[in-house]
This record gives structure tokens, C-alpha cells and sequence, in this order.
């Protein structure tokens, strides 16, 4: 029985319930995405972090090395498994030629190594340990992908000339936020190009417990080993690794939930709509003795087919879409090892989308409960009360068009009605809005500021080499006589220790120099601008426990200084553990410096670029656009991605929705609209009520939704975002797709469904819906 009714059902209404059916697809299928989405990121980072046996503890470090030392150390500490020092070559850019085209113009910073043989082991695309043969190199995946490289290409650095066997995956260097790549030769090919480079050491430790890590940091840094260069721990690598496609999932699980809730909303709109067409039907079946339960139980069988057959739908979508989506985190990362969650996780998504949906319509179901069966039997509708209306006449409008004013009067006389459609457009809005906000945040140069970098023309960097303070100070000299520059900040990196509470000290990178110029974006406070102050990043101010107004006390050229802490800023560079400060400082030694300038004219940034590059060749040079888009590319692309099927998705949605809403009104309102037809009214005149109603609610739901966009959004988004290790987040807003483009596109969007919506305001008669 209840086969023949939802098969008769469904031929009668075949556009609405092939509607319903897609809003339970869409928010199947992006639950579902989300949960496989997660599930295979997290999985491929501890598939490749186990693979490779990523170091728990990594200090970078340029110049000399006391290896026994550190043996020494290492055998000694207690909470130490393994222990080793890699070799890194760094090579100069521009000597690094791939089938004749030199990475000069690129920001990482590119060397050489050979294979780990205890941990941190470079894999092949498979995901097993590389054996590399002489005269063969292996390259880091983002050069295969930005199609730098192939296999059986050239590289040649220097006189030595190599073959491209294969391409690596590397679970430290893989994102192109670590500023670092690593090139695989064999152990002679690198003693033959060792004399083209400087040596930097990769001082690597497993824990025995990855808890200790806290305290064994503190020991390192107590025993006064070697520290030229910054520490990076295996948590941050694993947020290196996971940012770029984590936020793409972040933007679609956003959309996922929003999308379930417009979901739920278009379902009680098909349903207010089918017991409005129903409603005489629903009065006799009252009358003829059939129990509420029963009624129910009709209904309930239709949409819980159509909602069974949308999740369906949905979860197959989702597995056509997942490759699309998945192929950034296998081609990084590997496999996640655990295909079998991630389907079940899909799977039990679907699931409770539907279970919650039966729950939602057995919810929206309990309306039967006021039927009157002579109501419905003697009108054939439901009859409203007004709330309101009185105080609106037509006498009394003397600004607005008659057709225009009614439809206004109409929405705020049953403000009950209209308040699911203006929900279901602020969250479209809401949707469309903010990853695109946050797309063009996170593409706009100034989202630098948020990484721990200043936002300038030019950045110059000068590490891993000798003579680092007169080497930056020859720059600064150039720069002062060359015209062009407007303006420069030289800021330098040198290692103090801070006195922690319990009588410990730690090793803390403080950046010298004027921060006035370029400076980064504080959440909290702001920058050092005395010499009794400090500036901390989040990840060192959330470990020493302190806050702006806090003091803290530094050893200064061998003399303790109390510093009170004046801002907290966002840094995910060196691990995001560093500190700023303007106080002069002798005794230590540059770790590195970094040169930022301004140009009088911006236009002349790539032959600045290329005249400093040739002038100064110790020093990494790049524009701060090209920065960005190689160290961001791959996050702004993943992120655009899913702005822009969240804006497809919604339009949609938005269309589908007014559609049915106006189908409802026309149909609740068939009496009124044959009153109004006795009275005089032609169509047009009914259409262009209708007209009115919707730009109401669409001017209410958009101008709502842009605020909610701007505020509750950004918040969101900034969660995300600090998640990752950037504070003090804020929208960079594009006015012309934030404030117009989207706003028209709903727009037509909304008038094109309603044009076909109020279609059927022609074919209602007077003499058929007028009754005693």
C-alpha cells in the first residue's frame, strides 16, 4: 500500500519531489565529502609521518658542530630513541639549472642531501624508502607539480649534471610553508658538488615519548648545544603538512553544515506546500476517522523514500567529487592506509543526514494535530489571522505603488511565513560570502602579515653564510643611495635566553630592528616601540604563559633585563617560535637577517628583484607577490576551489527554494487571488505583488547575511586560521564580489525562480476557488 501511494504521489508532483531529492543529495554528498575529506588528510599525514619516521625534535643549524657533543647528549638523555645529523647543501638558487631553466626566481630555499639511514627518510611517490644510484637525483614533488620537472630531466648545479630518477615525498620540507626543499643524490655526487654550497646541519631526535617533548626542548636549550637556526617540532609538521588542504576541507565542512540546515528548511517547505495542495484531502481523511498517526505515517513513508534516494545520490556524488578533491593530498602525501574508515565515515554521514531528516519530518509532521476537518473541508486552505496588517492601509500609502505596497504589506502581515525563505537566503548569503571572503584574504599580499612577515615590494634574505651582519649591512648601504627605494627596514635574528618561573632558561630568537616600517598583524597589544619592551609570537606567548603587560626577564649581553611584553602576533615561520624587540644588543651572534623594502614605484619590483639577485648573490631575493603565490599557491588554490562550488551550490539551492516558496504562496493564496480577481486586478498586477515580496525578503536576507558574513564568519574563519598558527585574523573584504557581484547574482537568481514560481497566478479562476 504504502508503495502505491508514494509511487502515485511522487507521479503527481514529480518537480517537487525531484526537488527534495536534490537538497537531501547536496547535503548528503558534502557531509559526506567532509567526513571522507578528514579522514584521508589525517590518515596520509600519519601514514607519510610513520613512513618516514619524521623527527619528534629538529634543530637547524648553521656553523660550527660539536657532533660527540651532542652524541654525548643524546646518549645520556633518558627520553632519547634515536639520534642523528643530516648534512644539508644549501646551493645558491640560480645554480640549480632544471632542463635549462634555473630556480633564481623561486623563494625556497634549495639544497641537497643524501639518504637518512636511521629516520627522516625521503619516499618515493609509493611511499618506500629511496635508494638513489649515482648520477641520479630525485626531486621534491611541488617541482613535478608546477611542471618544473619530469622524469629523465636535467638538473645541473654547477659542472655536475644529474637525471631525474623519480620525485620525493618529504614529511619536514613537503609544504611550500616550509621554506626549504630537499633534493636527493647519492653519497659520492655529493661529495663532488659539497664545495658548491654551505653546509647547514639538521640535528634530528625520536622521542621514546612524544609527550616529553616540552621538557626535552628545555634540557637542549639548558645543555647550551648548538642553536644557529630554528627548531621546528613534530607537531608543526604535521600542521605544515595538513594547512593548505585543511582549509579547503574547513570551507567545505562549513558549507556542510550550513547546507543541512538549508536542507531542512527547503523539506519543511516541500512539505507546508504538498499539506497546503492537500489540505481539503487531509480534512476528509480527518473526517472519515483516520487517526493523526496514520496521516503521519503516509507522509512519513513519501519523504523518507525521497530522503533515502537523495542520500543515496549524495553519497554516490560524493565518491565521483573525492577524487577531484583527494588528488593534492595523494600526490603530497600518499595513501591514508585507511580507506575503509574513510568510506565507513562517509557512510555513517549519509546516514545520519538521513536519520535526522525522518526526525526533522516527523517533527514538521505534528502540524495534523490542528486541522480542523470542517476548516479544510469548507475553505480548502488554511485560514490565517493577520498579525499586524492594520496598521498598514491602502489609503494610507501615498510613496509606494499599489502592487508594490501590498506585496510589502504582505510580507510583514505574515512575517511567520516569509521568515523560512528570508533564513534560508541570509544563510546563502552567509555561504557564498565568506569563503570568498576568505579567499581573497588569504590571496591578498597583506595576509602575509598574519604568517609573521611584513608586507612590503622587496624581501631580501641572508642566512647560511659567513659574515651575516656585514654582508646585511652592505645591503642597507646600497639601498640607502638607490633612488628607487622609498623605504627599507633591515631586521636581524640573534638567539637570547629568557629565565622561565621555575628557574629554567629556554633559547628565544628575538628579531632587532625598527618594526614600525612593515610591520606583522598583533592579535593582542602591539609592537615593541622601547627598550624595556618585547613583542611575542602566539606559540612562544601561549608556552611562557604570558600576556601583554607581563615581564619577562632576558640575559643581554650576559646581564639580566626585565622586559614587559607589549603585543602578541601571529608567526608560523621558525617554527612560530620568535620574539621582537628594538633594544641594541652585542654579544650575540646574527642567526640571520631579513632586509624588507618599499619601492617608489611598485611597477619596478621584478627588475629590482633581478638587480639585486646579480648584485648580491649570498642573499635570497624575491618579490613579495611572487612570495606569496609560491609560498600560498597551493592553500589559495584549494581554497578557491571550494568558494566557488559553495557559491555554485547555493545558487542552486536558491533558485530551487524561492521556486517552491512561491508555488506554496500561490497556491495557499488561491482564494485571495480570485477576491483580488473579482476586484479588477489583471495578472500582471498579481505577479508584481508577487515581484514585491521577494525583493523584500531578498534586500532583508542579503543585507543580514552580509553582516553575519562579516562578523560571525569572520570569527569562524579566524578559528580555522589560528588553528593553523595565525592570530589576530581579519577579512579582506573584495567590495566588488563581497558587496555586488553576490548580491546580483542572488538577485537574478531569485527573480528568474520567481517569474516561473508565480507562473500559475494566470490558470486560477474566479468562480472555481470563491465557495461559501
Amino acid at each position: 500500500m504504502y508503495y502505491r501511494i508514494i509511487r502515485n504521489d511522487i507521479r503527481k508532483s514529480k518537480a517537487t519531489t525531484l526537488t527534495t531529492m536534490l537538497f537531501v543529495a547536496a547535503a548528503a554528498m558534502l557531509v559526506s565529502l567532509s567526513a571522507i575529506l578528514i579522514v584521508n588528510l589525517t590518515g596520509a599525514i600519519d601514514t607519510l609521518m610513520t613512513q618516514a619516521k619524521t623527527p619528534h625534535f629538529l634543530q637547524m643549524h648553521s656553523g660550527q658542530l660539536d657532533k660527540t657533543r651532542l652524541t654525548a647528549f643524546a646518549e645520556q638523555n633518558r627520553k632519547v630513541e634515536e639520534f642523528q645529523v643530516l648534512d644539508f647543501l644549501n646551493v645558491e638558487n640560480a645554480q640549480i639549472v632544471i632542463d635549462g631553466q634555473s630556480l633564481a626566481d623561486s623563494v625556497q630555499d634549495n639544497g641537497f642531501s643524501t639518504q637518512s639511514g636511521a629516520f627522516d627518510y625521503l619516499l618515493d611517490l609509493d611511499g618506500k624508502v629511496i635508494t638513489v644510484q649515482d648520477g641520479e637525483i630525485y626531486v621534491p614533488v611541488t617541482y613535478m607539480k608546477d611542471g618544473s620537472a619530469k622524469t629523465g630531466s636535467t638538473v645541473r648545479v654547477g659542472d655536475k649534471s644529474f637525471s631525474v630518477a623519480g620525485f620525493l615525498r618529504d614529511s619536514q620540507m613537503n609544504s611550500l610553508l616550509a621554506s626549504s626543499k630537499r633534493f636527493l643524490i647519492s653519497p659520492g655526487d655529493y661529495a663532488e658538488i659539497q664545495h658548491s654550497g654551505s653546509t647547514e646541519y639538521l640535528i634530528e631526535f625520536r622521542l621514546k615519548d612524544l609527550s616529553s617533548l616540552g621538557a626535552f626542548e628545555t634540557e637542549y636549550t639548558a645543555a647550551g648545544l648548538e642553536g644557529n637556526g630554528p627548531v621546528i617540532t613534530y607537531p608543526l609538521f604535521r600542521v605544515l603538512n595538513a594547512i593548505s588542504d585543511g582549509l579547503m576541507i574547513a570551507v567545505i565542512l562549513m558549507a556542510s553544515v550550513l547546507v543541512v540546515i538549508v536542507a531542512f528548511l527547503c523539506i519543511r517547505f516541500t512539505l507546508l506546500a504538498t499539506m497546503e495542495s492537500d489540505y481539503r484531502e487531509i480534512g476528509v481523511m480527518k473526517a472519515i476517522g483516520l487517526r493523526v498517526s496514520d496521516l503521519k505515517r503516509l507522509y512519513l513513508a513519501k519523504y523518507a523514500a525521497v530522503a533515502a534516494l537523495g542520500s543515496i545520490l549524495g553519497l554516490a556524488l560524493s565518491f565521483v567529487f573525492k577524487g577531484l578533491l583527494l588528488d593534492n593530498i595523494r600526490l603530497y602525501m600518499g595513501e591514508s592506509g585507511n580507506p575503509a574508515l574513510a568510506l565507513a565515515c562517509g557512510i555513517l554521514g549519509v546516514l545520519l543526514v538521513f536519520l535526522t531528516i525522518v526526525a526533522y519530518v516527523n517533527r514538521v509532521l505534528k502540524r495534523f494535530r490542528w486541522i480542523s476537518a470542517v476548516e479544510a473541508i469548507r475553505f480548502g486552505t488554511a485560514q490565517e489571522k493577520p498579525a499586524g496588517s492594520g496598521r498598514l492601509t491602502l489609503s494610507g500609502n501615498r510613496l509606494l505603488n499599489t502592487n508594490v505596497y501590498l506585496g510589502l504589506k504582505d510580507v510583514l502581515s505574515r512575517k511567520g511565513l516569509y521568515a523560512t525563505m528570508l533564513a534560508v537566503l541570509v544563510i546563502s548569503s552567509f555561504i557564498m560570502i565568506v569563503p570568498q571572503n576568505l579567499y581573497t584574504t588569504i590571496s591578498s599580499p597583506s595576509f602575509i602579515t598574519y604568517m609573521g612577515i611584513g608586507d612590503s615590494d622587496l624581501r631580501l634574505d641572508i642566512q647560511q653564510t659567513g659574515n651575516i651582519e656585514e654582508k646585511t649591512t652592505a645591503i642597507a648601504q646600497v639601498m640607502e643611495s638607490d633612488v628607487m627605494i622609498f623605504r627599507h627596514a633591515v631586521l636581524t635574528t640573534r638567539a637570547l635566553k629568557v629565565k622561565l618561573e621555575d628557574g629554567t632558561e629556554e633559547r628565544l630568537k628575538v628579531e632587532f630592528g625598527d618594526h614600525s616600517f612593515f610591520p606583522v598583524a598583533y592579535s593582542e597589544g602591539r609592537r615593541p616601540e622601547a627598550a624595556n619592551e618585547i613583542a611575542l609570537s602566539a606559540v612562544n606567548a601561549k608556552e611562557l604563559r604570558t600576556k601583554p603587560g607581563d615581564s619577562l626577564t632576558l640575559l643581554v649581553d650576559g646581564e639580566p633585563r626585565a622586559l614587559a611584553v607589549s603585543g602578541i602576533y601571529s608567526d608560523v615561520t621558525n617554527g612560530g617560535k620568535t620574539a621582537k624587540a628594538v633594544f641594541p644588543v652585542n654579544s650575540a651572534e646574527v642567526m640571520w637577517s631579513v632586509i624588507y623594502a618599499e619601492l617608489a614605484d611598485s611597477s619596478l619590483v621584478s627588475s629590482k628583484v633581478t638587480e639585486y639577485a646579480e648584485l648580491f648573490n649570498y642573499a635570497k631575493v624575491s618579490g613579495i607577490d611572487e612570495y606569496v603565490t609560491q609560498t600560498f599557491g597551493s592553500t589559495i588554490s584549494s581554497v578557491g576551489k571550494a568558494a566557488w562550488a559553495s557559491m555554485a551550490v547555493m545558487l542552486l539551492i536558491n533558485v530551487l527554494i524561492t521556486l517552491l516558496f512561491m508555488r506554496m504562496l500561490v497556491a495557499k493564496d488561491r482564494y485571495s487571488i480570485a477576491v483580488m480577481k473579482s476586484l479588477g486586478f489583471r495578472n500582471s498586477e498579481l505577479t508584481a505583488q508577487y515581484y514585491a515580496r521577494s525583493v523584500v525578503v531578498l534586500i532583508v536576507g542579503v543585507v543580514l547575511g552580509t553582516l553575519l558574513a562579516n562578523t560571525l564568519g569572520q570569527l569562524l574563519a579566524g578559528a580555522v586560521i589560528s588553528s593553523f598558527g595565525a592570530s589576530s585574523f581579519k577579512f579582506v573584504v573584495d567590495p566588488l564580489s563581497a558587496y555586488v557581484l553576490c548580491p546580483l547574482i542572488m538577485t537574478g537568481s531569485v527573480f528568474i525562480a520567481t517569474i516561473i514560481g508565480t507562473s500559475g497566478i494566470g490558470r486560477i479562476q474566479i468562480s472555481g476557488n470563491i465557495k461559501e
